[in-house]
C-alpha cells in the first residue's frame, strides 16, 4: 500500500536545522501517524511522502516556503500574562487560537514565560528556517472513517478517541 490521499502513514522521523541540530526526533517515544493528503504536515514533507510505501526511508531537506514558512509576522511580543484568557495553559512551544483586534481569529504561539511576562509570536516557531527531516515510513493503513472525518490520525493503529 502507498501513501496516498486518505492513507494514514506511520512514520519514525528527526528533524534537523540547517546546521544539523537535532531539533525533534520520535525516535525514544512511539512512532507519529498521520492522515496522508490533509495538510497535516508542513507541504514540502507531505509532497515527498506522496507515494512511498513500509520501508521507505527519505532525507527531505526543505526551504523555508516549504516547512513552516517564511516569517511575516512583527516578530516576537511581550504581553503581561494577567491578559491572556485565564484558561490558557502557558507551555512554551504551544500555539493558541484567539481573536485579532480586526476581529478575524489568529493562531499566537507561545514562545516563552518569564514572571508577569509572555512571548508570544503570529509566526512559528520554525518559520523562516531551512530543515531536514530523516523519514522513515513503518507502515501504511487504511484511515478508519472517522479519521477521515475529522481529517487527522487517530494513533498508529486508528485507536484514538476525542472523549
Amino acid at each position: 500500500m502507498i501513501l496516498e490521499h486518505g492513507k494514514v502513514g506511520v512514520l519514525h522521523y528527526v528533524l534537523r536545522d540547517a546546521s544539523g541540530k537535532t531539533l525533534e526526533s520520535s525516535h525514544g517515544g512511539g512512532p507519529m501517524p498521520y492522515l496522508h493528503g490533509f495538510g497535516n504536515l508542513v507541504p514540502g514533507l507531505e509532497r515527498a511522502l506522496a507515494g512511498q510505501e513500509r520501508g521507505a526511508h527519505l532525507e527531505v531537506a526543505l526551504a523555508p516556503a516549504d516547512a513552516y514558512g517564511e516569517r511575516k509576522g512583527p516578530g516576537p511580543q511581550r504581553v503581561r500574562r494577567r491578559d491572556l484568557p485565564k484558561e490558557l495553559d502557558i507551555v512554551p512551544g504551544r500555539p493558541f487560537r484567539t481573536t485579532g483586534s480586526d476581529g478575524r481569529d489568529v493562531i499566537l504561539w507561545i514562545l516563552k514565560a518569564e514572571g508577569a511576562w509572555v512571548t508570544l509570536d503570529v509566526d512559528h516557531p520554525l518559520a523562516g528556517q531551512a530543515l531536514t527531516f530523516d523519514v522513515d515510513v513503518l507502515f501504511v493503513r487504511e484511515a478508519t472513517e472517522e479519521e477521515l472525518q475529522h481529517g487527522h490520525a487517530h494513533g498508529v493503529f486508528g485507536e484514538h478517541s476525542h472523549g
